[in-house]
């Protein structure tokens, strides 16, 4: 949910440094069908507004496989810049998630603060949620894990990693500069 933020503040800026939002259209990006794909595999296996997965089988593969695509998309996009900080976010997620099982350690500290307290119970009580573990001595790589938070008093506050950092800046930096000029090859 983090990543919805980036939108706004892309645009923000992008307006700030003069572009406009018809620039986007420019912007070609290739096998762009990846991402709903990609997006759809997570949504079976986590869902947002279901208790339980829509296709509980092979989670952990599946979730990889989603990322691969992700990074198949990504690789076809390298010419512009932004793509490369967007992968290295992709990355560090990928990186902690594969080393805890194909889930995400969460820091219950981190949910709480950003007032996510209905989701840190539940990792408490389940230990696992959705595609993120409960972060403990167990769970490794826990500084690449949801450590950082949103504040409580903003839309979408949750609990999100260093790669996701990562990930937010390329995005508003793709937005961002999407709106300031024209596609004219790689940047």
């Amino acid at each position: 949910m983090l990543l919805l933020l980036a939108i706004p503040l892309g645009l923000l800026i992008g307006y700030g440094l003069g572009g406009r939002l018809s620039r986007l259209i420019h912007l070609r990006f290739r096998w762009i069908a990846l991402i709903p794909v990609a997006l759809a595999i997570q949504l079976l296996i986590f869902p947002w507004f279901f208790d339980a997965p829509v296709f509980p089988y092979a989670t952990s593969a599946l979730h990889l496989l989603s990322y691969g695509l992700i990074f198949l998309w990504l690789a076809a996009n390298l010419r512009y810049a932004p793509m490369g900080l967007i992968g290295l976010g992709a990355l560090a997620n990928l990186i902690v998630i594969v080393a805890n099982g194909g889930r995400m350690p969460a820091s219950v500290k981190a949910l709480q603060a950003a007032g996510a307290t209905i989701e840190a119970t539940a990792l408490l009580e389940n230990g696992s949620v959705a595609n993120v573990v409960l972060m403990s001595d167990a769970t490794r790589l826990n500084w690449l894990g949801d450590i950082l938070h949103v504040p409580s008093w903003m839309p979408f506050a949750t609990a999100f990693s260093i790669g996701d950092a990562i990930l937010f800046t390329g995005l508003v930096w793709l937005i961002a500069r999407g709106m300031k000029t024209r596609d004219k090859g790689p940047r």
